[in-house]
């Protein structure tokens, strides 16, 4: 079949729209023999100068980039070490608050076996069982105070009751009610304790027995009498 004249000449209309033209590539060779763009950039660099396009055109200029890149480094690396410092003191508060609470629970047990001691009822298994008890619980760290004589303070001790006494200088424990724990310095609960103060009476009576005995007079020895 034999296409008609307008046909034709719409098809060699349209023939140089699709014909595609390749674009130059970088580097290559020009039709005259000489270098492309790549091989002029490439050439300008060889003379020892500034290459075009480089990042940093001078010496000076990279010196000081290393020096800001240096300190960063050492930035990142300071808030590292501060960061791991944090998390380990972080992870030991919370051992030491898991521990702290464990331990506070077996208080009561403890109590009971320091009574079954008092009243001599600490024997056979149930003795030995105790005794284990306590050596955990010592090498975790929890440690009792709280013994009769010991100066009050009232940090660690709570008094129920007072006395006066004039066989004491100070205020002081007496007897030692319930006994306290600490866990590294930390008071778990106090000593309760009953305590004897000073009696303001009984130093005036001293004082007085002390002036009407006087000084005690010198001894001296006899003289020889001359033969």
């Amino acid at each position: 079949m034999t296409d008609s004249p307008e046909t034709a000449e719409q098809e060699q209309e349209r023939l140089p729209d699709e014909t595609e033209v390749a674009p130059p590539m970088t580097g290559s060779t020009s039709p005259d023999g000489g270098a492309g763009p790549a091989g002029s950039a490439a050439e300008a660099g060889e003379d020892g100068g500034p290459a075009a396009g480089a990042p940093y055109e001078s010496a000076d200029e990279m010196a000081t980039r290393i020096k800001e890149l240096t300190a960063d480094l050492q930035r990142l690396q300071a808030e590292y070490v501060n960061y791991k410092r944090r998390v380990d003191r972080d992870r030991d508060l919370v051992l030491q608050n898991a521990k702290f609470t464990i331990l506070s629970a077996l208080l009561p047990v403890l109590d009971d076996v320091d009574r079954a001691r008092e009243h001599e009822e600490l024997s056979g298994g149930f003795k030995a069982i105790a005794e284990s008890l306590e050596r955990i619980v010592a090498g975790e760290g929890l440690h009792k105070f709280g013994a009769g004589g010991d100066p009050f303070d009232p940090r660690i001790h709570e008094a129920l009751m007072h006395s006066l006494s004039p066989d004491v200088t100070t205020t002081t424990c007496d007897k030692v009610v319930q006994a306290g724990y600490e866990i590294g310095g930390r008071v778990v609960r106090p000593a309760m304790v009953t305590v004897v103060d000073p009696d303001p009476d009984a130093a005036p009576q001293a004082d007085a027995g002390e002036e009407r005995s006087g000084p005690v007079p010198e001894l001296r020895p006899e003289l020889e009498e001359e033969s």
